[in-house]
């Protein structure tokens, strides 16, 4: 496994649960507002600090065996790591519940960690509705070979909904990139999921340091779109 690192201690990333958090490198999108820039690009694996290695973020495991309760995934794109289920396997051996975090770009492998049960929740980021998908998730429309992108992400979604595994699905909202309709296009595509967040942009250390020229000065009322969509899911939340 290629890792950015992990986080000791995390009491929010894994919804009632004392977890650690740990990071995988490399991403199949390239969202301008990702705040994990340096997690994106495989290359810089090269320049891990010590003590981030996979054989340091086992150990730490066992040590915390009795004393965390879970594991979240997260990256970057976990499901893009040629190991990623081995790397599951060896956690739930251990004993801990785990927690993935994906983008829905690789069904295969979530399909595969689902019927295999290796995951006790999933998140799955929706980054706007279908139309404005591919822009938003920072690929070309006119790659042949991504544009099959967006139904792979389809599949994800209906994989997890029918998956009987806790989920939940979030999106960043970001003022110049989405707007109150696309919300309502979201929630109609995900309608009945259980639970639903809308997570505010945070303008401080993004991927594409040029998407702030797009967002100056304006803003999205979450209050308002958690009301307009709140009649389609179980819960919506504002973080």
């Amino acid at each position: 496994m290629i890792l950015g690192g992990f986080q000791k201690l995390t009491l929010i990333d894994y919804p009632k649960k004392l977890a650690t958090t740990v990071f995988t490198v490399g991403c199949s999108f390239r969202c301008p507002f990702c705040h994990n820039p340096e997690l994106v690009e495989t290359h810089y694996s090269a320049s891990l600090p010590k003590g981030q290695t996979e054989k340091e973020f086992f150990k730490f495991l066992k040590n915390r065996q009795g004393k965390l309760q879970g594991v979240c995934i997260t990256g970057g794109e976990p499901t893009i790591q040629p190991d990623i289920i081995n790397f599951i396997k060896k956690i739930k051996k251990l004993g801990f519940s785990v927690k993935l975090d994906t983008n829905g770009s690789r069904p295969d492998v979530v399909k595969k960690i689902i019927d295999e049960k290796l995951v006790d929740y999933i998140a799955m980021d929706i980054k706007n509705q279908p139309k404005k998908y591919l822009k938003t998730a920072g690929i070309s429309v006119g790659n042949a070979n991504l544009r099959s992108m967006l139904d792979r992400v389809k599949l994800s979604v209906d994989l997890i909904m029918n998956s009987q595994i806790p989920y939940e699905f979030r999106t960043t909202v970001v003022p110049g990139i989405h707007n109150e309709k696309d919300f309502l296009e979201i929630a109609k595509w995900i309608s009945g999921v259980p639970k639903y967040w809308l997570q505010k942009y945070e303008e401080t250390k993004i991927l594409d340091p040029k998407l702030k020229n797009k967002t100056k000065g304006k803003k999205l009322d979450l209050e308002k779109i958690k009301k307009n969509i709140e009649r389609y899911f179980g819960k919506v939340g504002i973080r």
